[in-house]
């Protein structure tokens, strides 16, 4: 036995200490491909061992080190020091919104890789859900608290920034980079639009009854209609789900220019998968976790944040939290716009919007219900006028099932005007709590 055997028997793989690489192999640290040795059998069922149990390093490597962004997540664990032991929350604030920047970037790629294994429907999905569990979880612990516009400001924002920033890159992106019109699934964006027009319409009534004061008793009609409402919002969108996995999905491929379906280029442009499907998952599950947590003391440090910068606290609310907040959808809508799979940058992008608003904020109402808090969906005149306005311009923009980068442009320049406005907008003194 060989000094060359005993080392492929320890360490499973075929590189040797003090030596160079055979001619022509790329050796990487992390690529545990088996290479033919021609020993005994037994040699490889070590080898096999040895990669199984190295995987994990592999997806750590792909994770937390593959990519430049991620020298922002020191940043994270640096704001939670910072306000444990400093009153600097200013700088808790910014220093949190640039670790969960990094956090969201790289759960956007994650989901990237698991929707090779689930396809573009459950992958839009997915990516949908984990990019809002952390405005669930935020939405829930201030619900708790009785931070209640928080939790309406913050899911607003969430919603028009999704709508107008993270839609409006996603086609300037990709019209940029592919320079033609791209096309998308016209039939899913017009469900996705009648369920955003149907949340409208429910946040709208309990808003309207209020300021025009025709409620049988004040203050009660409106929490009881936001209740109901909410329920029928919820069932609405489980029917959604229904519908969106059990529908054929011939449905929901477009047709590009040369009249072939979207789903050849797709299969001919497949990157291989870095990770596997359960080391997907698993990072999905830790990320989401790690941003759960580092967004409760960005949520904290919003107040004194306003103080300090002399921004208004919606301002934060609406506009400066949801862009980092929903970083992970912004990052993969625009990753698959520029890869030309842009039925997938709408299901991240529209399917957030369809999450929040027939999901999120029902299930926050309903949750408020339960903890005895007086959750309605009334978000007052102001906020309410703007989300409609913006429904109506992106439902506008999504009915001929084309893209381009002009039509990307104005989105994200009426998020600008959107941005100045909430600038300017002070939130009465019997509203803000």
């Amino acid at each position: 036995m060989d000094f060359r055997y005993l080392w492929i028997k320890c360490f499973g793989f075929k590189t040797y200490p003090f030596s160079a690489s055979p001619a022509g192999t790329k050796v990487h640290p992390f690529d545990f491909k088996l290479h033919s040795t021609g020993l005994p059998a037994d040699v490889g069922k070590f080898r096999i061992f040895n990669r199984l149990k190295m995987s994990p390093l592999r997806s750590i490597y792909f994770i937390l080190m593959a990519t430049k962004i991620n020298i922002l997540l020191p940043f994270g664990p640096l704001a939670m020091l910072l306000h444990h032991f400093t009153q600097s929350n200013g700088w808790v604030f910014f220093l949190s919104l640039l670790g969960i920047t990094a956090l969201a970037e790289r759960l956007g790629y994650t989901t990237e890789q698991l929707a090779m294994y689930t396809g573009p429907t459950v992958g839009g999905l997915l990516n949908a859900t984990f990019g809002n569990a952390t405005e669930m979880i935020i939405s829930i612990y201030a619900l708790k608290i009785g931070m209640r516009r928080v939790v309406q400001q913050s899911l607003l924002g969430s919603i028009l920034s999704n709508l107008l920033l993270v839609l409006g890159f996603s086609f300037f992106a990709g019209g940029i980079v592919h320079k033609r019109i791209q096309h998308f699934s016209k039939a899913a964006a017009l469900v996705n639009s009648g369920l955003l027009l149907m949340a409208v319409m429910g946040i709208m009534f309990p808003a309207v009854l209020h300021f025009t004061h025709t409620e049988i008793q004040f203050g009660k009609s409106e929490l009881a209609l936001s209740r109901f409402s909410s329920c029928v919002m919820l069932v609405a969108y489980g029917s959604y789900l229904f519908f969106q996995l059990k529908t054929p999905h011939d449905m929901y491929i477009p047709v590009n220019d040369e009249g072939r379906d979207n789903r050849e280029d797709d299969l001919s442009e497949e990157d291989a998968p870095e990770l596997t499907y359960w080391e997907a998952v698993l990072w999905l599950a830790i990320l989401t976790l790690w941003i759960s947590v580092l967004s409760g003391y960005l949520v904290d440090a919003i107040k004194g944040a306003s103080d300090s910068w002399n921004l208004p606290v919606s301002f934060i609310g609406v506009i400066l939290l949801p862009i980092v907040g929903n970083a992970a959808e912004h990052a993969s809508a625009i990753m698959f716009a520029t890869k030309d799979k842009l039925d997938i940058a709408l299901g991240v992008a529209i399917g957030s919007c369809t999450q929040i608003s027939m999901f999120v904020i029902p299930f926050c109402v309903v949750v408020g219900w339960i903890m005895g808090r007086p959750m309605d969906l009334n978000i007052q005149l102001f906020e309410t006028a703007t989300l409609f306005i913006t429904v109506l311009v992106v439902a506008f923009m999504l009915q001929d099932g084309k893209a381009n980068y002009f039509k990307g442009l104005m989105l994200v320049l009426c998020y600008l005007i959107l941005a100045a406005s909430f600038f300017v907008h002070v939130d009465h003194p019997s509203n803000a709590e």
